[in-house]
């Protein structure tokens, strides 16, 4: 039989609010399990409350629940409680919002007397060598931002002529090889789908050479000879890196697409643990065409890489504050009066971020194309990647 009852006490505030239930299966012998119950009647009211609310309401105990030590929390899931996971977590950080503050901090003029310990202090953190800066001394660079882009001697980067491909930017490897199923690994055993990465192709008319197989699977979409394969290589920059990237080889850019996106970080550790981590981010993707046929370069924002630049895109405006989820908007390079392209030199300056973030290249070469790298491997600009 259940009993009802309600308890009200005058000399104590805190007993004013509460309202018993009691069940003989919960009479413990010494211990009754008020809190439980009263937590049970807390999670009822949240379960009726609009999704937005609680969302709100629940996203400061699920921090509490990763930070504090040795589950403290834990026993909140016996009654029904569960904390959102981590990823989503993450993924509701207001990263953009963060990135523009961070682009506009990096903008502001610092003192003369400042300059020095301020970016000996990034120096020490991220191991800038800036022996190798065309400028060394440290109060030439008047903010953060002239110092992240700042360039290199000529002879400090020297491009491989005898490798038909080379490195774009410094960074580490974190994968390469021949795409397969139209998945591309970001990291070793996350992969991410080819498509959702280079957006739907375009009509023939926009292309810079037809499809082979229109019909086909989007990879014969992409490669235009017969014999080739598609190939991947994912170059991770760190803050600590130089922050311009150049072509990779000889080719022509003839269509641009641009993703707005989250900018969530693209370190190895969060690529491991965010699947298509890179379709999630905002991105810029070059393709054109090479002398084997299609070859693309996509420069992949990040936390505080709010700004993407391409030195031949002047329309490009990337980290805008809204957007719609899922959008992309293209630009042609092939005008009237241009019918081919812009042209790229390798080696050729092409871009920059504002931080360190990830280059992904994909194109379409013989069977006999090979990589010379290995995974995990630091990379300078100008080394070669591969070659026939």
């Amino acid at each position: 039989m259940q009993v009802t009852g309600s308890m009200r006490s005058t000399g104590s505030k805190s007993w004013r609010s509460w309202d018993w239930r009691f069940h003989p299966n919960l009479l413990v012998p010494g211990r009754l399990h008020f809190p439980q119950l009263a937590l049970r009647r807390r999670l009822g009211q949240l379960s009726c409350m609009s999704r937005p609310a609680l969302k709100l309401r629940s996203w400061p105990l699920t921090v509490l629940y990763y930070l504090l030590p040795f589950g403290a929390l834990r026993p909140l899931s016996r009654v029904g409680w569960r904390p959102v996971s981590r990823v989503a977590l993450y993924k509701s950080v207001p990263t953009r919002l963060l990135s523009r503050a961070w682009g506009r901090l990096n903008q502001v003029e610092l003192p003369h007397w400042l300059r020095r310990p301020v970016y000996s202090l990034y120096i020490w953190t991220f191991g800038v060598n800036m022996k190798e800066a065309a400028v060394e001394d440290l109060h030439h660079y008047r903010n953060l931002s002239e110092f992240f882009r700042r360039k290199l001697k000529p002879q400090a980067r020297p491009v491989c002529g005898l490798h038909s491909v080379i490195s774009p930017s410094d960074g580490k490897i974190l994968n390469f090889g021949q795409v397969k199923n139209c998945e591309v690994e970001q990291v070793k055993g996350v992969t991410y789908s080819l498509e959702s990465f280079l957006g739907p192709r375009t009509s023939t008319e926009d292309l810079p050479f037809p499809p082979a197989t229109p019909s086909g699977s989007f990879r014969n979409q992409l490669v235009t000879r017969e014999g080739n394969e598609l190939y991947h290589c994912v170059i991770y920059l760190a803050p600590g890196d130089y922050h311009c990237f150049h072509s990779p080889t000889d080719w022509t850019v003839s269509h641009r697409r641009h993703f707005p996106g989250s900018l969530m970080s693209v370190n190895p550790g969060m690529a491991r643990w965010i699947k298509e981590l890179f379709c999630h981010n905002e991105r810029v993707v070059l393709t054109g065409d090479w002398k084997h046929g299609f070859f693309s370069l996509t420069a992949v924002g990040a936390t505080n890489v709010g700004s993407i630049r391409i030195y031949f895109d002047r329309d490009l405006h990337t980290n805008s504050p809204r957007y719609s989820k899922g959008s992309y908007n293209d630009f042609s390079f092939v005008t009237h009066t241009n019918k081919e392209g812009i042209p790229m030199r390798k080696g050729e300056h092409l871009g920059e971020f504002n931080l360190g973030s990830t280059i992904v290249l994909i194109f379409e070469a013989p069977k006999d194309f090979n990589f010379k790298l290995k995974a995990g491997q630091k990379i300078r600009f100008g080394e070669a990647l591969g070659s026939l």
